[in-house]
């Protein structure tokens, strides 16, 4: 009867704890219950498989800074906007400082465990149930405890959240995206700044081009001022044509000082971003209109995902808000924490080390929200709409990136197709100002001052806006290429050489390493050294081929053993365009040649012609193909060799009706123009003169 009792009451037992132990479980999950639905993002307009019909298997923005742009000046410039740019050591540190968060996620989930020691004194009052207990020492009998009384002690504390759902494993993956994101960030800023120096280099050799138009329009004025002042003298004109030329006259000169302001802006601009103070910057603005940059090769739609830094960033950014939902979800579920300790504690000092003096606790607990969770609902929506915001910024960013090349190689073609129109233009106004000029000094019928004016007018206008539509040319090939995702792959800094102020030369036909050698140290007798700093890239001196690569390292970096013995006449290395000194003082190189006239342009990427453009006259191929853009470098044919004819026509000698021949007698000689200038004569040196009319 007795054991029937206790395995009822067992029984029964078991039941109760059972039933407790599932009411708990409930009120535990309960609480997961009631999680908000998430709202879903609307989808985004589908990537498009090519360029407005337009793909190539070779894409431009895997070439590195020193292969797109092949002019050492620049791309000096460029490695020192990375090494000093004050706003990427800022990116930088952004960079350090998301690593610094992985670093603390990582340790959140595991068992944090500490050391401490303590000592203390307390005074007891005796009308307290502690004060009225310490009566009487076991330790001394017959004395009392000690009143104020010591509290000496020594403890390991324990403490681990069990990351059951994977919470603090997922803060800690999105602290790792966002890492990534800021590296992306920084990225996207090293393209920017790249393209951004590289534009401004172009706009201050435009700002040149500039100058250099009014200082040849002020010399035409100049000489028709005096023509004008002739006249009246002679009683062949009036005061209102020189007044006319004078006002003229001055507006350029006036100008002249603005442009002049735009330059100084420009070289301020381009030393900031390189972090130094206001100072000249070098460059060669000789052969403008005839720059050559490099080819454009747009690849296929889908590698804008892959090269460019923005898109990647956005898409860290994604990923990230994707894990901080599911960290804010976890918050309806209940956290197991687990405490612990163990120590040595003690009243009296001598008493801290007796294996009596140890303590220790252990504990754990299980928690979960039941009522009043606002704030825990508050935090997972606006996870979940900072998720809606990544979805929508990384569907922007594609749609902008995309439309970014479309209207930047729109630019190209369109401003490269101007500048053909406008040389021509050019072209007939300077023949026209010449034509204008000779029947005003004959006197011819119907023809007088404001003619002369207005043809000058016109071509200082047509020069201006020739100049302005290839800045825009360059900045179009510029930004075409930061679109793409180029500017983070340099040669420099990938091929063994970081900080140091090298130049990378691609071979041409016909070239040698003693060539080269003469062409930037200003002798051949560094051929051996130059090729043993290239030994890798090209196996033997004489096995050099079109279209190498070959790093031109200072002086102070070649072997000297290699180098030949200087010659009486050799120029001394003063002169050379990489010393071994300062940065600062390197002058700038020579401009890269341009193409042949009848060769492929810089935007040539093959036969096979852009489809979506109509005026190359291309057809829709059945598969993708190599996109075709008009050249940006157009030479005007046989422009060095042969003039206008209405220009070589102007030279000779004319009179001046009603003045005596031996008075009026004059040599004309006509202006220059432009684009009849070799690339390595000084653009102040040749300027538009007439000869002085005599009375």
């Amino acid at each position: 009867m007795k054991f029937s009792e206790k395995l009822a009451n067992s029984k029964r037992l078991r039941h109760v704890i059972a039933r407790a132990i599932t009411c708990s479980m409930m009120l535990l999950i309960l609480p997961s219950c009631g999680i908000p639905p998430l709202h879903k993002p609307e989808p985004g307009p589908g990537l498009p498989p090519s360029f407005n019909g337009v793909t190539s298997p070779e894409n431009s923005s895997q070439l590195a800074i020193e292969e797109f742009y092949t002019d050492p000046t620049l791309t000096l410039l460029i490695d020192q906007a990375l090494s000093g740019n004050r706003e990427l050591k800022i990116l930088n540190e952004e960079v350090r400082i998301a690593a610094n968060e992985i670093l603390a996620r990582s340790g959140a989930y595991l068992p944090f465990l500490g050391a401490g020691a303590g000592a203390g004194l307390e005074r007891f009052s005796r009308f307290t149930i502690p004060g009225a207990g310490l009566i009487n020492d076991p330790y001394l009998p017959g004395k009392f405890f000690p009143n104020p009384m010591g509290n000496f002690g020594a403890s390991l504390p324990f403490t681990w959240q069990l990351d059951i759902y994977r919470q603090l494993r997922n803060a800690r993956d999105a602290a790792g995206e966002r890492y990534v994101a800021a590296s992306e960030r920084r990225n996207f800023f090293v393209t920017k700044l790249v393209a951004d120096v590289a534009e401004n280099y172009y706009r201050l050799m435009a700002f040149d081009k500039r100058m250099e138009n009014i200082n040849q329009i002020i010399a035409l004025q100049e000489q028709s001022l005096k023509v004008a002042e002739a006249k009246k003298a002679a009683a062949r004109g009036t005061e209102l044509a020189v007044q006319r030329f004078q006002a003229e006259l001055r507006k350029n000169q006036s100008e002249k000082l603005i442009v002049n302001q735009d330059i100084v802006v420009t070289e301020n601009r381009i030393n900031f971003l390189l972090n130094r103070y206001p100072q000249p910057v070098d460059r060669n603005s000789a052969g403008f209109f005839d720059l050559y940059i490099n080819n454009l090769n747009l690849g296929v739609p889908s590698q804008l995902l892959q090269f460019r830094p923005d898109i990647r960033q956005a898409e860290r950014d994604l990923a990230a808000s994707g894990l901080d939902v599911k960290v804010a979800r976890v918050n309806f579920y209940p956290q197991l924490v687990i405490s612990a300790g163990v120590g040595l504690e003690s009243f009296n000092m001598r008493y801290l080390f007796e294996p009596q003096a140890v303590a220790g606790n252990i504990a754990g607990g299980l928690t979960a929200p039941f009522i009043n969770r606002r704030a825990i609902k508050a935090q997972y929506l606006t996870t979940n709409a900072r998720q809606l915001q990544a979805v929508y910024s990384y569907q922007r960013v594609i749609l902008e990136a995309f439309t970014e090349v479309i209207n930047r190689v729109t630019m190209v073609q369109n401003y490269s197709s101007s500048i053909d129109i406008k040389k021509e233009q050019v072209k007939f106004l300077e023949a026209s100002v010449d034509s204008a000029m000779r029947l005003v000094l004959q006197a011819y019928p119907g023809v007088d001052y404001l003619d002369v004016l207005f043809a000058q007018r016109d071509l200082f206008d047509a020069r201006k806006i020739l100049i302005e539509t290839k800045t825009e040319q360059l900045a179009a090939i510029v930004n075409t290429y930061q679109a793409l995702g180029g500017g983070l792959i340099s040669i420099l800094r990938r091929g063994g050489f970081p900080g140091q102020n090298l130049f990378v030369h691609t071979v041409k036909e016909g070239e040698t390493f003693a060539s080269i050698s003469d062409a930037y140290y200003k002798s051949p007798r560094y051929q051996k050294a130059l090729w043993s700093a290239n030994s890798k890239a090209v196996t033997a001196p004489d096995h050099l081929a079109v279209g190498d690569k070959i790093v031109i390292p200072p002086i102070d970096q070649l072997d000297p053993k290699l180098i030949e013995e200087a010659r009486p006449d050799t120029p001394t290395m003063n002169n050379s365009p990489i010393p071994a000194g300062p940065v600062d003082n390197v002058p700038p190189p020579p401009p890269p040649p341009p193409p042949p006239a009848n060769g492929p342009g810089p935007f040539t990427q093959g036969e096979t012609k852009d489809p979506a453009v109509k005026s190359t006259g291309g057809t829709a191929p059945a598969k993708p193909t190599r996109m075709t853009l008009p050249s940006s470098n157009p030479r005007l044919p046989a422009q060095a060799e042969t003039k206008d004819s209405a220009v070589q026509g102007a030279s000779g000698t004319v009179a001046t009706p009603g003045v005596p021949r031996s008075a009026s007698t004059k040599t004309y000689r006509p202006f220059r123009s432009l684009f009849d200038r070799g690339e390595g004569e000084d653009s102040q040196a040749k300027k538009p003169t007439y000869a002085d009319v005599k009375q």
